[in-house]
């Protein structure tokens, strides 16, 4: 084994153009399949980060201007949902299908002032099961509870940001304090967490106090809810029209209105994204793949070159007592050595290139409206994957060198001494 392994380090010096040229081809075919991994999933992430704040099988609804005129009334008549519609989304017609019905307010631009310190914020009508819907995670105190609402209380519930401004020093002191809103006071009962990343404006109050104070009407603004049963995208879409048709129905909608109510359903969006995702990663793959065949395509030219001038060399090894198996083994172990190092000198490189990306554009922030979001989130790919590629690689790059490896066993020895 020593000496095989002598002779292989000697090919390769006695080469070192062809090597290090069809090396380079290997490196940089590893090395660009994990970064397009790497990247695919940084953007990916960073584009469903946000995902997770909602659950998956969520629906929102809300109302919206009609498209078509319908039983005396015109079209683009604005629909208003009201606390009927609240009310018969949670009455027995749905149960066992629907379930953790509520609703919110509008909301509203308020500033919020303690003492002389002031920020601006955004007051919402919110329900106890708020909390579990959007996934907030509370940094000190705690969240509306049902006592809140059935007593219309004024508490309030700020986000860590706003908390930070009107109390620079000790953020959750402010809980228990009574904090101004306008012209009325409200008493901090919570804090729920923020980043520097997610700076929230929404101050949430209980629904019943928001709408006693600024909406005495039977307007609700939206309701969401928790459906049960479906799974599939097919079995969401026939859910979604059967709960549109009775809504339309009883706002005198027309029943092939595709704009009189609007249904924002999270499982199908987690659903596309992942397709999305799927065909991102698949597309990164074959263009990785791609990259690497011109690799592998470099091993099988040096190969056979060195083949070709190494015939007579293979006709003395031969004439003197070397079998073909020795010959054989001799280039497949050339083959892989050389795919194997530049293999995992290329995978290397590539995941300090994902973890230089994550350093650098990864901390990049871009402005999607009503927060800023970065533009890569842990654009890496896994260890078990990467060695897996670079596995793939070294097989291929062995399979690449048994054809001349083999014609090379089987030349005769004479005509192996005449070659030049």
């Amino acid at each position: 084994m020593r000496e095989l392994f002598h002779e292989i380090g000697s090919s390769l010096r006695q080469n070192k153009l062809r090597t290090a040229l069809t090396g380079f081809a290997v490196s940089w075919g590893i090395f660009l399949l994990i970064t397009l991994l790497g990247t695919s999933n940084g953007l990916m992430n960073s584009f469903t980060g946000n995902m997770d704040q909602y659950v998956s099988q969520g629906i929102t609804v809300e109302g919206w201007r009609t498209s078509k005129p319908y039983a005396g009334y015109k079209e683009n008549r604005l629909i208003q949902l009201d606390t009927k519609d609240f009310d018969y989304t949670q009455s027995k017609d749905w149960e066992g299908r629907i379930q953790n019905v509520i609703t919110s307010t509008s909301g509203s631009s308020v500033i919020l002032t303690l003492g002389n310190l002031s920020v601006e914020g955004w007051m919402e009508g919110k329900m106890p099961q708020h909390l579990e819907q959007e996934k907030l995670q509370m940094s000190a105190g705690r969240y509306i509870n049902q006592e809140d609402i059935d007593a219309a209380r004024k508490v309030m519930v700020l986000s860590l940001a706003h908390a930070k401004e009107l109390s620079p020093k000790d953020p959750e002191a402010i809980i228990g304090k009574w904090v101004n809103a306008g012209k009325i006071a409200f008493r901090i009962v919570g804090i729920y967490h923020t980043d520097e990343q997610n700076w929230r404006r929404s101050c949430p109050i209980p629904y019943s106090t928001y709408k006693h104070i600024y909406d005495p009407t039977d307007k609700v603004e939206a309701i969401s809810f928790n459906v049960e049963g479906p799974k599939t995208l097919q079995e969401h879409e026939a859910f979604e029209e059967e709960y549109a048709g009775a809504i339309k129905r009883r706002h005198s909608i027309a029943p092939d209105d595709q704009r009189g109510i609007w249904i924002n359903n999270n499982y199908t969006q987690n659903l596309q994204m992942s397709n999305a995702r799927r065909i991102l990663q698949i597309a990164m793959w074959i263009l990785g793949m791609l990259t690497l065949v011109s690799g592998i395509v470099g091993v099988s030219n040096i190969m056979l070159i060195t083949v070709k001038e190494r015939t007579h060399e293979f006709g003395i090894r031969k004439s003197i007592g070397a079998k073909p198996g020795d010959i054989l083994k001799l280039i497949v172990a050339e083959s892989v050595c050389i795919t194997a190092l530049f293999g995992y000198i290329g995978m290397f490189l590539g995941m300090m290139a994902c973890e230089i990306l994550g350093k650098t554009v990864g901390q990049k922030g871009v402005n999607i409206g009503f927060e800023e979001i970065k533009m890569l989130v842990n654009p890496s790919v896994g260890l078990d994957v990467a060695l897996e590629a670079t596995l793939l690689l070294v097989l291929a790059g062995t399979l690449a060198g048994i054809i001349p490896a083999w014609k090379a066993a089987r030349v005769k020895p004479i005509e192996a001494l005449r070659a030049e």
